[in-house]
């Protein structure tokens, strides 16, 4: 059964002793539900229940592009598990474009919190000029339906928002995306329009985090860039095939916080580690090898004593933009190294 309460489940920590192995559940083997594309899986334990955010995929005509503009989303999707061997439910339309004032198009990757009896929906989306602007609604059901905020949050944009709630309550976001995420796009928090990409040598361009204030509605500092190293230290660089491309999600996992995110055309998910919400977090190694599609998006999810790696892939489809949201298994070896187990 699916067990585990509080604000979420990136707060749960235990001891490992030696290779902790998730085991086998019966979704593993199809995506959580079937008749919709659902992805970039956000999961969350509350009183109980696994509650996985997702975007939801659709085939709307819109032309391919190196920005990826057939990945034309419009609303939101809640699957909700009260175990792991089934039923999934599929709560529908939590919240859509047309209900937030400042969105044009492109409702990508969301992640969720909870604060008291409040649910929060963080989310990614173009204003009226093309934009990517960083966007949160409230709800007082986990399953929606959610209510924007008439503007987005100031000082942060690019895409695919994480909110990792830490053991002493407070709440980072973390966010960002390379190419069509725009994030190559920031100076700080301020937005050039300008692609402005590291050389190749030079140290590459990480996600961005800042700490929300209490209420979970806007930055409470600015926000600063996240640094990803390898073992000795030195920041990868821009040409490195293990740096960041979108897709941040930090988990706390046996007091060491893991950073998620996905390499991009090498179309992997790695982690890092630290010992700051901060960083810098050191690289690790693979956590899932390239799967069927050209994007990868995870989050980790600790059920009962178990973790395990929520993603998405389009082998149902055979197309990039409509994809199926996955669960395996995930090992968490004695080392602190992370890997996920797929048939």
């Amino acid at each position: 059964m699916v067990s585990g309460a509080g604000t979420g489940v990136e707060d749960v920590t235990r001891t490992t002793v030696s290779d902790a192995v998730a085991p086998e559940v019966a979704l593993i083997d199809g995506p959580l539900v079937d008749g919709v594309f659902t992805a970039d899986p956000s999961g969350h334990v509350w009183d109980g229940v696994l509650y996985v955010f997702a975007s939801h995929d659709e085939d709307t005509g819109a032309s391919d592009s190196d920005e990826g503009g057939h990945y034309d989303m419009r609303d939101y999707r809640v699957v909700e598990l009260r175990d792991l061997a089934g039923p999934a439910v599929e709560h529908s339309r939590v919240l859509h474009v047309d209900d937030v004032p400042w969105a044009a198009r492109q409702m990508w990757a969301p992640d969720a919190a909870r604060r008291g009896d409040t649910y929060y929906l963080f989310f990614p989306a173009r204003d009226h000029e093309g934009v990517f602007r960083i966007g949160v609604a409230t709800s007082s059901s986990p399953t929606g339906p959610f209510v924007a905020e008439c503007e987005p949050i100031a000082g942060i944009g690019s895409i695919d928002p994480a909110v990792l709630i830490d053991d002493d309550e407070s709440a980072y976001l973390y966010v960002g995306g390379l190419q069509g995420g725009q994030l190559q796009r920031w100076d700080g928090d301020t937005y050039t329009g300008v692609d402005t990409y590291p050389a190749d040598d030079a140290p590459a361009l990480g996600p961005r985090v800042a700490r929300l204030t209490d209420d979970l509605l806007a930055l409470a500092e600015p926000a600063r860039e996240v640094v990803v190293t390898d073992e000795t230290g030195a920041p990868l660089t821009q040409g490195d095939p293990r740096r960041f491309f979108e897709g941040p999600w930090v988990s706390r996992i046996d007091g060491v916080y893991h950073l998620l995110y996905s390499t991009g055309s090498t179309h992997t998910l790695v982690h890092a580690t630290s010992d700051s919400p901060y960083g810098p977090f050191t690289y690790r190694g693979t956590v899932l090898e390239p799967v069927a599609g050209w994007t990868t998006h995870g989050s980790l999810v600790q059920v009962g004593d178990s973790w395990y790696l929520l993603y998405h892939d389009a082998q149902v489809s055979g197309r990039d933009h409509l994809r199926n949201v996955r669960i395996a298994p995930l090992t968490v070896h004695a080392d602190g190294r992370l890997t996920a187990r797929m048939r």
